[in-house]
């Protein structure tokens, strides 16, 4: 179906009845070949709260439900820690109650660039290591296994070898917190700013190499990866044993699949058949914006991954 044709069809069912679950299923069959009338996605793409407000509401249970109404099987939340413990259990019961994943969300430990682990200051550790242990709490309201850490600014005035053996040191005493619970700090090479400590998938790897644990692990932001190092497909495959976790975005943009330049749909069916031969499987955080305003852009989110999901296998 075309996508002008699946706007059309989608938001004149939508326009019937939009209030509650059996409008959003209807919409959904447009495009499903599933008896049920959700959307049968190989993978487990997670969109975020406020993807989909126009077509749900505001209420984060509502949108949850519409999540799981268009076939969606997880969910990505990077503000998770700052919310009630209240809204964090209710938002972890109701995955559970829908068959969902929680897929990351971002320790606090100040921000992106703040409290670098590269500079080896205990002051900065110490912010790091309180947000990993703030950071099991709140995995266990939510039902999540995966927190994003992001180690800070390079530090200039040291070598770079020694600046990568204290982000490693710092690491491994997060990894000694989030281990024995079960969970997995998921580090992020982003592309920002230059001043950023962590800037490519090989990196990462040697510095998951390095922290030696199964709580540190890679993840994989395409977006990110495709401005900083490009080569998608074979990085994957050269850092694929420390990946934990991918996240999606076109460039340029970082909007849906099929806005721009990256072939999202031969990089899912790679990742899809490399880990069904390792029986793996990963999350696919959707950490971009829609290209498009309003409902009729949240139902043209919703087919751009109809069509990525579309490869044969």
């Amino acid at each position: 179906m075309h996508r002008r044709d699946f706007v059309k069809t989608t938001l004149g069912a939508a326009g019937a009845a939009l209030t509650g679950s059996a409008s959003v299923a209807a919409a959904s069959e447009t495009t499903s070949a599933s008896p049920t009338g959700k959307n049968k996605f190989k993978l487990h793409y997670a969109p975020h709260f406020g993807m989909f407000e126009n077509s749900a509401g505001k209420d984060l249970i509502d949108q949850l439900k519409f999540m799981a109404d268009m076939g969606f099987t997880a969910l990505e939340d990077n503000g998770m820690m700052g919310r009630p413990a209240d809204v964090q259990e209710k938002i972890g019961k109701e995955l559970d109650r829908l068959g969902m994943k929680m897929g990351v969300f971002v320790v606090d430990k100040g921000g992106n660039s703040q409290n670098t682990l590269a500079a080896g200051k205990k002051e900065h550790i110490d912010i790091f290591l309180n947000g990993c242990k703030r950071a099991v709490e709140v995995a266990k309201r939510c039902n999540a296994k995966y927190m994003t850490v992001v180690p800070g600014d390079f530090e200039r005035n040291l070598p770079i070898g020694i600046q990568t053996g204290h982000v490693i040191d710092a690491l491994r005493r997060g990894a000694e917190i989030l281990e024995p619970n079960g969970l997995v700090m998921v580090l992020e090479p982003l592309s920002d700013t230059p001043n950023l400590f962590l800037r490519t998938s090989d990196q990462t790897y040697e510095i998951c190499r390095g922290v030696n644990s199964s709580a540190c692990k890679i993840l994989f932001d395409v977006y990110h990866m495709q401005k900083n190092e490009g080569h998608i497909i074979p990085h994957i495959n050269w850092a694929w044993n420390e990946i934990g976790y991918f996240q999606i975005g076109d460039n340029p943009g970082r909007k849906e699949p099929t806005t721009g330049e990256i072939n999202y749909k031969n990089v899912f069916k790679h990742v899809y058949q490399k880990a069904k031969a390792e029986n793996k499987e990963f999350i696919w955080g959707m950490e971009h914006g829609n290209a498009r305003p309003g409902k009729e852009g949240e139902m043209a989110l919703i087919q751009a991954y109809v069509e990525s999901d579309s490869f044969t296998v």
